[in-house]
């Protein structure tokens, strides 16, 4: 049965969308990105209009909007910024999908967007809070179990590092480093930040990296060594991690933030040979992965990571903002740390 906002295949629907209209130079600026008001298209046998209800905000979009080779196409000048939702169809051309149903997407930043339904995921939100889809147990989550089970492959006694500890990735990197018996020192911005992944998620020690000693202060928290650094964030990070990991540690790379508006050298930086020297003398192995690459982890992922979450052993935090106008000043503050756990915008009740 359709539900009160529901339309007929045949009904007009209006979209406010974001496209990029310039590609960035450094940080993202706001005229980087245009608003449009849009009157979409029918939808056509096998497509749906999907409704966004909370849009995900991610870092990986600032590099999509530069060009250049990259594992992924960048968006297009005009074109409607990346995105992954939780949406609600609103009218169906296909007919495993009814209005009312919730779907995962990437229609990108948009209110509405005309979906082919063979993109959709179904979400049960008798299962979990539908905002989890796009966090603990969505995009970043995955990522997180993934890279830690696949390179990472923490042992007990060992210690894991992860930057960036207080986000939606390395929040559940440390939670799952611990349930395998390792040490979780986590890195991140702020005594908020910090208080909360020592004393909600459990981690056994936290390093703030806005303090001007902390390569000395992760050294203390790490006297025997770093066996797993899960790396999020580069820059000045790395370079305290890079003298203080084992021989046969292992380096999930997941994400490069501090770099992402534009690479720069910094003092004290291994060069390509000295970063090639640790490699082979401590057999180091620095291993790059995108996530979907590793999609036969799925269901031991929502087995386990969904299991905790439903348990409370698994911990995790929301940072919600309002409306859709406010995604590139959201996006952009993100790029800046100033988030508090996964940050998404609540487009509509």
């Amino acid at each position: 049965m359709a539900t009160p906002n529901s339309a007929s295949p045949q009904t007009p629907v209006e979209a406010r969308r974001i496209v990029l209209a310039k590609r960035p130079q450094g940080e993202p600026q706001p005229d980087d990105f245009r608003f449009e008001d849009v009157t979409l298209p029918a939808p056509a046998p096998g497509e749906v209009v999907l409704q966004t209800l909370y849009l995900s905000l991610d870092p990986y979009m600032r590099g999509r909007m530069n060009e250049g080779p990259s594992y992924a196409a960048a968006v297009p000048l005009g074109g409607v910024m990346t995105g992954e939702v939780v949406g609600r169809v609103v009218a169906s051309n296909d007919p495993q999908w009814r209005p009312g149903d919730l779907a995962l997407a990437f229609a990108g930043w948009t209110t509405h967007a005309v979906i082919n339904a063979k993109e959709l995921r179904r979400v049960d939100p008798q299962a979990a809070p539908i905002e989890t889809r796009l966090g603990v147990l969505g995009m970043p989550g995955f990522t997180a179990y993934v890279g830690l089970h696949d390179i990472g492959k923490p042992k007990a006694g060992e210690t894991v590092v992860v930057a960036a500890a207080s986000g939606p990735v390395g929040s559940l990197v440390g939670q799952l480093a611990r349930q395998a018996g390792a040490r979780a020192v986590g890195i991140a911005g702020g005594a908020r930040k910090c208080a909360y992944v020592k004393e909600e998620l459990g981690f056994d020690a936290v390093i703030d990296h806005h303090q001007t000693d902390m390569a000395r202060q992760l050294a203390a928290a790490c006297p025997d060594g770093i066996d797993v650094y899960f790396e999020n964030v580069g820059g000045e990070v790395w370079n305290a991690v890079f003298p203080l990991l084992n021989a046969f540690a292992r380096v999930p790379v997941c994400g490069l933030i501090a770099d992402y508006n534009g690479i720069t050298a910094r003092p004290g930086e291994a060069s390509v040979p000295e970063l090639m020297r640790a490699v082979l003398s401590k057999r180091l192995t620095l291993r790059g992965f995108i996530n979907y690459d590793l999609e036969s982890y799925r269901d031991a992922f929502e087995r386990d990571v969904g299991a905790g979450v439903r348990s409370g052993k698994l911990r995790y935090t929301l940072d919600i903002v309002d409306g859709i106008d406010q995604a590139p000043q959201a996006f952009m503050g993100m790029l800046k740390g100033r988030n508090f756990g996964k940050l998404l915008v609540r487009v509509a009740q």
